[in-house]
C-alpha cells in the first residue's frame, strides 16, 4: 500500500473543518456544507491509512461502515454522516438542484449542522488514531 499517512490524511480533515468554518463566517453556505463533507471523508480515510487498509469512495457512512468491521463506530456517527454525504455532489453543481445555483440553496441553519457532524467525525477519528500510537 505504500507510506503510512495517516497524519497527513488528518492533517487536511482538520484544515477542510477550518476551511468549513471559514466559509461558514463569510456566508458560503455551500462551500461549508461540502467542506464538512469533505472533512469528515478524510478523518476516516486517516483511520484507515492508520489501518494499512484501502479506503475507496467519497461516501462518509459507507467508510464508518466498512469502518464498522474494525473497531466500534456509534450508530449517531453514521447517522451524521448520512447527511454530509447528501452534501457531496449537490453543493457543487446547479444541475443537482431542479433551478438555481448552489450557492443560492444552502442555509446557515444547515452549515452549522452539517459542520457539527464533521467535528463529531473528526473528533471520533482523532480518538482512535491517538489510541493506535
Amino acid at each position: 500500500m505504500g507510506l503510512e499517512r495517516s497524519k497527513d490524511w488528518l492533517d487536511q480533515a482538520l484544515g477542510d473543518l477550518e476551511h468549513a468554518r471559514h466559509d461558514f463566517e463569510h456566508g458560503f453556505y455551500d462551500w461549508a456544507c461540502f467542506s464538512a463533507q469533505q472533512a469528515g471523508e478524510k478523518a476516516v480515510k486517516a483511520v484507515f491509512q492508520r489501518m494499512h487498509a484501502e479506503a475507496w469512495g467519497h461516501s462518509v457512512s459507507d467508510l464508518l461502515k466498512e469502518l464498522a468491521k474494525h473497531v466500534q463506530v456509534p450508530e449517531e456517527l453514521v447517522d451524521r454522516a448520512l447527511e454530509l454525504d447528501k452534501a457531496y455532489i449537490p453543493t457543487r453543481y446547479p444541475n443537482a438542484h431542479p433551478s438555481g445555483s448552489p450557492r443560492r440553496r444552502y442555509t446557515a441553519r444547515e452549515a452549522r449542522r452539517l459542520i457539527e457532524h464533521a467535528e463529531h467525525i473528526v473528533r471520533f477519528c482523532e480518538g482512535l488514531l491517538s489510541e493506535a500510537e
